[in-house]
């Protein structure tokens, strides 16, 4: 390296401290991702890597070929995982000894990782079938590991939500939605909750376009995941939430029909307006005197025009009053055939699907899981298939991480505490060792984690 190369990789804080001080990157066989070893242990708790690239059909010549489709698969979604959203972050990290371990190569001498073209041409490979196989292989292998926590599940709740992601290209199918204000795709994803767990677990994604109306894909979703969810636990009651735009008579007649537990929010009309007039005029005069929102709640009988037969519908009746504002009427409405108290359905039920909101907050902003920038539709979808995965990936972490303070931490919080840890990597002939940082201060909570992914102590 000539001495001008070696000036350009320092720089030189004169008076920052009291001696002169110098940066530089000089130092071999080093990574910021030293923690991502805990993603390696995780997928092989789960054998997600290999589920999916169990479904790949790898055309090219196999004697020309130096990545395979499980390589690019796993390469793409580590990087996901850790933060490398982009296919040109591969440019990057393709000599990263720490990604080159995660894909079982020589960290030190291994042959450097796929390049961006490489990258981009897998992701154009994308078809129908191999992406209907992709998310199959995702949905079973979610759906196997929660069979292994739960044997017993008594209930296994499944919400289904839709979300936009803004285009700003010549994707294929993008459109402009006029309720997002934005030219979008509108992706479905779908998650699981058992029993009274708090936390909601990503089971499949979907992307569609822009323009699609809210219930396209869902009964096909529905048809996929309830049958894999009564063979994987027979024992267990399904119960199915979706927001407003699913309400539909043909979702009504799928879930009936299934024999599932239901609650849909419906959009107000003119008579559910008039079914909840009654309830409004009992809390608006509380509301008025107390300067506070008031809630009350009941039920009526109500069929649609479209509708076979009447359904039960729950009437939330609230006025809601804010700092220097009039007082205003905020009716909801549940279509359900659940036969509780509408106030306990409301608040124990449906309210807690809002969890969805914060799951997909992570997706999007720290999966980038709208980084759908290739012209070609199915390519985004892969890339919609590939966040997902990295996204089962670090739910695993979040389960391990039960009763340590990162119990119930977001993903971007466990990876910058567990995964973005500077590491020197050091190989003999008998073994290779990760020297990580002793002033770490996640170190207790990262070796817990090992020892429940099935590291030993020594």
């Amino acid at each position: 390296m000539s001495n001008d190369e070696t000036i350009a990789q320092s720089v030189l804080f004169p008076d920052l401290c009291p001696k002169p001080l110098v940066a530089t990157f000089t130092e071999d066989d080093t990574s910021s991702d030293g923690g991502a070893v805990l993603l390696k242990a995780a997928d092989r708790r789960l054998g997600l890597l290999d589920a999916l690239a169990a479904t790949v059909r790898d055309g090219r010549d196999a004697d020309r070929t130096r990545h395979t489709g499980r390589d690019l698969l796993a390469q793409r979604i580590f990087a996901i995982a850790l933060g490398y959203p982009d296919g040109n972050d591969a440019a990057r990290l393709a000599d990263d000894p720490l990604h080159k371990l995660l894909l079982d190569r020589d960290p030190i001498d291994g042959r450097a990782l796929a390049s961006q073209p490489t990258i981009s041409r897998f992701e154009h490979t994308a078809t129908p079938r191999s992406l209907l196989r992709l998310g199959h292989a995702l949905t079973d292998t979610v759906i196997a590991r929660h069979r292994r926590r739960h044997r017993r599940a008594k209930r296994i709740t499944l919400d289904i939500d839709v979300t936009a992601d803004p285009t700003h290209g010549a994707q294929q199918l993008t459109f402009f939605n006029g309720v997002y204000g934005s030219w979008c795709y509108l992706p479905l994803v779908a998650f699981l909750t058992f029993d009274d767990e708090p936390r909601q677990y990503l089971v499949a994604a979907i992307l569609r376009p822009g323009n699609a109306p809210t219930t396209t894909g869902v009964r096909g979703l529905l048809k996929r995941l309830l049958p894999k969810l009564w063979v994987a636990f027979p024992r267990a009651g399904l119960r199915v939430r979706l927001d407003g735009g699913f309400a539909s008579p043909e979702t009504f007649e799928l879930l009936e029909t299934a024999g599932v537990e239901y609650v849909v929010a419906m959009a107000k009309n003119r008579v559910l307006t008039a079914l909840a007039e009654p309830l409004l005029q009992q809390v608006r005069a509380p509301a008025v005197t107390t300067g506070t929102t008031t809630t009350t709640y009941g039920e009526a009988g109500y069929q649609a025009k479209t509708w076979r037969h009447p359904r039960r519908v729950i009437i939330k009746a609230e006025v809601v009053c804010l700092a220097r504002r009039e007082p205003r009427d905020n009716p909801r409405f549940l279509i359900t055939n659940l036969r509780q108290a509408p106030r306990w359905i409301d608040t124990q039920v449906y309210a807690a699907r809002g969890d969805s909101e914060n799951r997909l907050k992570e997706l999007h902003h720290d999966l980038a899981f709208g980084r759908t920038s290739w012209t070609r539709f199915h390519a985004n979808q892969l890339r919609v298939l590939l966040t997902a995965a990295a996204d089962v990936l670090l739910q695993e972490l979040q389960i391990r991480a039960a009763r340590t303070r990162f119990a119930r931490a977001q993903v971007s919080t466990l990876r910058l505490a567990l995964l973005k840890i500077g590491v020197r990597v050091v190989r003999s002939v008998r073994r290779l060792v990760l020297h990580l940082p002793r002033a770490h201060p996640a170190a207790d909570v990262w070796r817990t984690l090992a020892w429940r992914l099935g590291a030993v102590a020594r």
